[in-house]
């Protein structure tokens, strides 16, 4: 009995002594701070900081690997309790939830009925789901049940819907999805965000140069959210004020209800939210993020520069537009009449980019007030070159420089600066664009007797908008089509007449516009007094010195030259974008040339380098090509209010306006909410009016 009593307390003895020895060799004192910032975490162990639980994140936070508000359930609270306990910096950061990107839901077009467990995975691995479209949810609720929080239900139409309230951020169920829709976004990460072909965007998004999304912000004014469809508008656009006047939609080509009826009118609907915040008499909260302590240098204030001034303010860069002219807005100022868009509107918007903390310097002139030396010696960490396109081609003709020739930008603004301007009786115009309907329609209200617009092409190969050659053509503006101007004839060195040459369209040029060809011995000549010719524009790059070579290439086209991907010079602290970088275009792709920009810079001034983006939208995605649709029947398209011919001509008064919220609720219900594959058919009668109630 004694015997089997001393082996066993041996066996125990050795074995102390072995534990003790080992617990000195692999002894691993705890970190009090580890166990401290431990005891301040919620516990929840959701990952949603990126480490395995909350262990991993203290131990993270104390050896300094993370942040202090790396825990995302806690969030400033507790970041501020852990910056403190451990005497550190407590560092902002913006709060990020989960959203969808499918509104497909129900609508979406079944490839079979899935009869297997009720899990989004398991659909996935059938046959790659029960939908057609490969963007869309499959609706069967997987991300509800991976959300620990229940920030997450699903919708009578089959989609998540997520409380802002209750989610935390934490990615748990975009780790859920296997179709990629769900993600997690902040304001920050909206700006930076660009289109991809992986994404599920409608027609109209996609042809949107801002990349607005056009469907969601229909939605809330079908719904009366006036408020929240224009800060849809604004997360991508600042300028929607301006935009639902002058912009010419092309969005609105991509409509698909156009297969069957007439596309939304999605400009007046963008216009309807823009002008309701403005007659509210208060701004919308733009948030802005944390002061990142860098410095941007805008140098032009026209719509690429005030909306990358915008973008950069809001991401927390600290920002100083420098103008030439006396007033910001550029061409929006100077080059678009008071009859499409008024001045105090125009004034009204920008003053609102200004408030978001953005600094204006006007009256100052690159190249002789300032330089990029200068601005490299008030400490900027990068620049963005937006001035624009103010210089214009000249015909080579026999009596182009008489007196009474003008050239359209140069008319516009000097009427703009209320500069002196004689107006002849008889008015011709040269050119086909938007240049040339302005100053026609211009002239007319200034007191011409008569204008006329020659164009060596036809109506159909008119760049200018549609809806402006219209506008022109019902206030008794003559067109001389297929029309070349040969000399320009003078009465004691004054414009007395012009001499035309008929054309014919011959093959179509690099443009993809007929090329037109002259007809000889079909001459004419058509009185006059005064020309304007608007004939194409170019940047005026002067102000880079006779040696341009030595601060910035510049391109045959006398252009800045840039990265096409990344905007950045080959200076790598100096951007462009604009006009100045591809020549003349709509304000709409100015604006999103300035956001694009504003991306670029804040990776470059924040990280040092410019991340690429993968799978690029530019093109038409092919599956939303639709050639037919089933279940839209035509439905009548509102109209804004015209003021009448008799009142406008003689006047600058705005020719049109704005629709009321009756006539916006009712168009945005003709909006089919469409995806890349998916759309609402129409709702019956019935439904549209309870909509409206």
């Amino acid at each position: 009995m004694l015997m089997p009593i001393v082996v066993l307390w041996g066996i125990g003895f050795v074995a102390a002594v072995i534990l003790g020895v080992a617990s000195r060799i692999f002894y691993v004192e705890e970190n009090p701070r580890i166990k401290g910032v431990l005891s301040l975490l919620p516990g929840a162990n959701c990952g949603g900081c990126g480490y395995a639980g909350c262990n991993s994140c203290a131990e993270a936070i104390v050896n300094g690997t993370s942040q202090v508000n790396a825990c995302v359930i806690g969030q400033t609270e507790v970041a501020n309790q852990i910056a403190e306990y451990l005497g550190m910096a407590m560092v902002d950061s913006e709060i990020a939830v989960a959203t969808r990107d499918c509104s497909g839901g129900v609508r979406a077009v079944k490839k079979y009925e899935y009869s297997g467990l009720d899990d989004c995975r398991a659909a996935m691995l059938y046959y790659n789901g029960p939908i057609k479209c490969n963007r869309g949810c499959l609706g069967l609720g997987t991300c509800v049940n991976a959300c620990k929080f229940g920030a997450i239900t699903m919708g009578p139409d089959n989609l998540p819907i997520f409380d802002p309230e209750r989610c935390v951020g934490c990615g748990e169920c975009v780790r859920a999805c296997p179709k990629g829709i769900i993600s997690i976004i902040s304001e920050k990460s909206k700006i930076l965000h660009w289109n991809q072909y992986t994404e599920c965007l409608a027609p109209c998004r996609q042809k949107c140069p801002a990349q607005i999304d056009i469907p969601k912000y229909i939605h809330y004014i079908k719904d009366g959210k006036f408020k929240e469809a224009l800060l849809t508008i604004k997360e991508r656009n600042p300028l929607p004020l301006v935009c639902g006047r002058v912009c010419p939609e092309p969005c609105a080509l991509a409509c698909r209800r156009t297969i069957s009826d007439d596309p939304v009118a999605i400009n007046y609907l963008k216009r309807f939210a823009a002008d309701w915040e403005m007659n509210s008499g208060q701004r919308l909260h733009i948030p802005v993020a944390p002061a990142s302590g860098k410095k941007v240098a805008i140098v032009g204030s026209g719509p690429a520069g005030l909306s990358a001034a915008y973008f950069l303010c809001r991401l927390g860069h600290e920002v100083t537009i420098y103008e030439k002219r006396s007033q910001l807005g550029g061409m929006l100022r100077y080059g678009i009449p008071e009859y499409r868009l008024p001045k105090k509107i125009l004034d009204w918007e920008i003053e609102g980019i200004l408030e978001l903390g953005i600094t204006a310097r006007t009256n100052v002139d690159f190249g002789s007030d300032f330089t990029i030396d200068f601005l490299r010696a008030e400490k900027y960490d990068a620049a963005f070159m937006a001035v624009g396109a103010w210089d214009e081609h000249s015909l080579n003709i026999e009596g182009i420089n008489l007196n009474g020739v003008y050239s359209g930008t140069n008319f516009l603004e000097r009427f703009h600066n209320n500069e002196s301007v004689e107006i002849g009786k008889n008015v011709v115009v040269i050119g086909g664009g938007n240049t040339a309907i302005d100053a026609a329609r211009s002239s007319l209200r200034l007191g011409a007797e008569s204008v006329t617009i020659v164009y060596r092409r036809s109506r159909d190969e008119m760049p200018a908008n549609p809806a402006e050659i219209i506008a022109a053509e019902e206030e008794g503006i003559e067109f001389c089509f297929l029309s070349a101007p040969t000399k320009i004839l003078n009465d004691n060195n004054v414009v007395d007449s012009m001499e035309i040459l008929k054309m014919k369209l011959g093959e179509p040029d690099p443009s993809g516009r007929r090329r037109p060809v002259p007809i000889k011995g079909s001459e004419e000549i058509i009185a006059c007094d005064m020309v304007i010719q608007a004939i194409g524009q170019f940047p005026n790059l002067d102000f880079l010195g006779k040696d341009k070579s030595n601060i910035l290439q510049i391109t045959k086209w006398n252009t800045i030259n840039a990265e096409e991907d990344t905007l950045q010079t080959d200076v790598p602290y100096i951007f462009t974008g604009g006009d100045c970088f591809t020549g003349p275009g709509l304000a709409i792709e100015a604006i999103a040339a300035g956001r694009y920009a504003a991306r670029s810079i804040h990776y470059y001034v924040t990280d040092g380098k410019i991340p690429p983006i993968i799978d690029k939208q530019k093109s038409i995605i092919s599956e939303s090509l639709h050639q037919s649709i089933v279940g839209v029947a035509p439905k009548p398209r509102v109209h804004e209010p015209i003021v009448t011919l008799q009142d406008r001509l003689g006047t600058f008064k705005e020719v049109e306006g704005t629709i009321d919220e009756e006539d916006a609720r009712y168009e945005a219900t003709r909006c089919l909410n469409c995806g890349v594959f998916c759309y609402n058919q129409d709702l019956e009668e019935q439904s549209d009016a309870q909509t409206l109630n």
